[in-house]
């Protein structure tokens, strides 16, 4: 069930409104409901899996407080993580292993004929293992007491408005809530659907109409050289982040209408000054995750600047490898390890060379040439991401700069392969500057508080103007969102 599907706008609407029509003791359980059955409209068979993972995560949390010995306490961890991980290698990266494994022999002069079974990866399966585990090191740790209470813990594991895409929930921010008593909130509602609307947006205007040149582009790389490579790197940046943030935003706005609060997870991350400051803002709550969870009992920084870079650089990789089951992914966390690497050794002469009084004109200067050259990077290293194969990557990357001529004619032509209909092309003109020129303002001012400044009537004129403009860039046909997939 998709959140830009018909079936989850009657869906939602309904679960909101039955949520606080019952009594609070029966409402977890209502919820747990709606959630397996939200996740069984995909496949109904991968709720055993989502429900062994949060049996595996329950159990296991419940054994460690009464074990004195340390080692029994690891040996329980370890026997949960081992059970998560297996299941996501399974439907993940099984393939992927007996790939390379029959690739690696091959070499060898060893013959090796490889399991050839596909299964369909199970929607989600990263982002619910991810946040179940994170829950069991958190007893482990001593951070939380476990929750002995079975139903509400499912429901921590698999509440609908988040399970598929994140965000990555910690048990501190959302156990809790569910023994909250939540009644119907007027301003929690309105601000809960201003944000699943500048999802929506978000999503289907600007999201769905620029996939199209993306997908021309990378689909049939071999065909185009430097110049539409660039403009669908650059589309595909924009892609990601609306898809992506979108998906968050309708997340986040159904949990506030019901009165839930979950962790912001994007925080205009092409803003940044530096790769470091892009990955504060860009999937906030798996960055955070793979820091507190792997960076640090890595030895973080604590053990002199070598460790820390080959943490990071550790660190990059699993990211990239927990994406997708594929080479491209890791080759994209590795171009972000390195360059937070080059960085990180770097910035004590860059500190010194553009050390600029801040408050001047060439403090400014720099910080607008610091944003367009991370931005510029994030951009390249989306090639791998996007990228089929690495192959395709490698002939992106080397003809990045091959342009066939510098001619409005040429121009115009590559617009044309790129598009392929002139009302494709309008369609991005008539989307895209106004969302810049939006994300601009709501990074300096809040459009949230500049809209709320606007008198009532004038703000419900734009509120109707803009549900017509999501209604009139929608496709007949519904996108799937691209992180769904991972």
């Amino acid at each position: 069930m998709l959140f830009n599907s018909l079936e989850f706008i009657l869906f939602f609407p309904v679960v909101a409104t039955v949520y606080f029509l019952i009594p609070h003791k029966f409402r977890w359980a209502f919820l747990l409901a709606a959630s397996y059955f939200f996740y069984m409209c995909w496949n109904p068979a991968y709720a055993l899996l989502l429900l062994t993972s949060t049996l595996a995560t329950y159990t296991v949390s419940l054994l460690i407080p009464g074990r004195k010995s340390k080692r029994a306490k690891k040996l329980l961890l370890a026997s949960c993580i081992i059970i998560n991980l297996s299941i996501l290698f399974t439907f993940k990266y099984f393939e992927l292993f007996t790939s390379g494994l029959y690739l690696i022999l091959d070499r060898l002069n060893i013959h090796y004929s490889p399991v050839n079974y596909t299964l369909l990866l199970p929607v989600g399966i990263s982002f619910y293992t991810f946040q179940a585990l994170g829950y069991s090191i958190d007893v482990y740790r001593g951070d939380i007491n476990p929750q002995r209470h079975f139903g509400k813990y499912a429901l921590f594991v698999s509440f609908f408005p988040q399970l598929v895409a994140g965000p990555i929930e910690r048990s501190k921010n959302l156990l809790p809530q569910f023994d909250e008593i939540h009644f119907f909130n007027y301003d929690n509602a309105v601000n809960g659907i201003k944000l699943m609307l500048w999802g929506y947006y978000k999503k289907i205007v600007i999201a769905d109409t620029v996939c199209v040149a993306v997908d021309t582009v990378f689909n049939n790389i071999r065909v185009f050289d430097g110049l539409a490579i660039i403009i669908a790197s650059f589309l595909f940046s924009i892609q990601i982040f609306c898809d992506f943030s979108g998906y968050s935003d309708i997340a986040r706005g159904c949990a506030l209408v019901m009165g839930f609060k979950l962790m912001k997870n994007f925080d205009h991350p092409y803003f940044s000054h530096s790769l470091r400051e892009f990955w504060s803002r860009w999937h906030i709550s798996l960055s955070t995750w793979f820091k507190d969870y792997l960076y640090i009992p890595l030895g973080g920084n604590r053990k002199g600047k070598l460790r820390r870079y080959i943490n990071l650089l550790i660190t990059f990789l699993v990211s990239g490898l927990w994406h997708g089951a594929n080479i491209t992914f890791v080759v994209w966390g590795a171009v972000h390890g390195l360059c937070q690497i080059i960085g990180g050794v770097t910035k004590p002469i860059k500190d010194k060379v553009f050390g600029f009084r801040q408050g001047s004109r060439a403090y400014y200067l720099h910080c607008g040439v610091s944003v367009a050259l991370t931005f510029a990077l994030v951009c390249f290293a989306w090639i791998f991401f996007r990228a089929n194969s690495l192959a395709d990557a490698a002939y992106a990357v080397s003809h990045l700069f091959k342009w066939g001529s510098l001619s409005l004619s040429y121009i115009f032509s590559e617009l044309k392969l790129i598009f392929g209909t002139r009302a494709e092309f309008y369609r991005l003109i008539a989307t895209l500057p106004l969302f810049i020129i939006l994300s601009v303002i709501d990074r300096y001012k809040s459009l949230n508080s500049v809209f709320s400044k606007l008198r009532s009537p004038v703000r419900a004129i734009i509120y109707v103007m803009f549900v017509t403009y999501i209604l009139l860039f929608a496709r007949a046909e519904m996108q799937d969102f691209i992180y769904f997939q991972f």
